[in-house]
């Protein structure tokens, strides 16, 4: 049971967190929006437990939907590492809570378990520029994004790299993310968006922050608390092709101070709320 009342004092020190930088940042800003359904499409429902988990990608969220198949499967699934990666992201073997009438979603926030899990904010971006941009397979995004950043940043771009966009330099990428013109045009790519526009902290109480640098703990403590402890565990995770800290301090000194700083400034309510320290290697301007 200590370990049960650490974990508790620590979970209660990261909601204050969380509250104590919106208090700040609501305060300041006088445009305090109200979340539509259309908002809600990252919290998946688990209805026999009472749960409302936040997917954030590159977060272990494949790991966490498939925790959630299981959990709302009704017996239809056991293993989590039973379900391939690809099913665990159909929309349709989940239910999301922008599928419910307004009287239900406000029920819902009201009486379950609210959780999601965060990672330092730019080693999530590194992992997900890393995922998406250097990897071969992901044609889709080299033609939806990669593409257009190539038109808009490279002077003298090849025919080729016009048509494939299949090698995007880092501080390509990052000059798109701090591009004003970028947002205007749609909301960021949730692979690449902020956890606060995601999972709108500022109006959602969450109950549980877990962290990325402590999954297995925090993710454990969550099952025990649905109930869960015993019948499952969170799948451990190989760390071989993790983004780390000094990865990412890699593909950061590849840009300018001034890049730098933007980006700081893009994902600063990430770093602020869930308590992340501003990287050693930014130079900030």
């Amino acid at each position: 049971m200590a370990e049960f009342s650490a974990a508790a004092v620590l979970h209660q020190a990261r909601r204050d967190q969380v509250s104590d930088t919106c208090r700040s940042h609501i305060a300041s800003s006088r445009k305090r929006r109200v979340l539509t359904p259309s908002d809600l499409k990252h919290l998946v429902v688990d209805e026999d437990h009472e749960l409302i988990y936040c997917y954030v990608p590159k977060v272990a969220c494949t790991n966490w939907k498939r925790v959630m198949m299981v959990l709302s499967g009704r017996g239809k699934y056991s293993d989590p590492m039973e379900i391939p990666s690809n099913e665990a992201h159909v929309p349709s073997n989940l239910k999301t809570l922008n599928q419910y009438s307004i009287p239900d979603i406000n029920h819902r926030l009201k009486n379950y378990l609210k959780f999601l899990f965060v990672r330092e904010p730019f080693e999530r971006l590194v992992s997900a520029y890393r995922n998406k941009f250097t990897l071969r397979y992901n044609t889709s995004f080299h033609k939806r994004y990669g593409t257009k950043i190539v038109r808009r940043y490279r002077k003298n771009a090849t025919v080729e790299a016009l048509q494939n966009g299949a090698d995007v330099k880092f501080q390509e990428f990052a000059e798109y993310l701090v591009d004003p013109g970028t947002q205007r045009e749609a909301p960021l790519n949730e692979h690449w968006q902020t956890v606060y526009s995601l999972c709108h902290p500022c109006h959602i109480h969450y109950d549980l922050v877990g962290k990325y640098e402590t999954l297995e703990e925090d993710a454990n403590y969550v099952l025990r608390l649905v109930g869960e402890g015993d019948s499952l565990r969170f799948p451990s995770y190989a760390k071989s092709t993790r983004t780390t800290d000094q990865m990412a301090a890699m593909f950061f000194n590849n840009i300018s101070s001034l890049q730098q700083s933007q980006l700081y400034q893009l994902y600063k309510l990430d770093f602020l709320m869930f308590n992340y320290s501003i990287p050693s290697y930014l130079k900030l301007q």
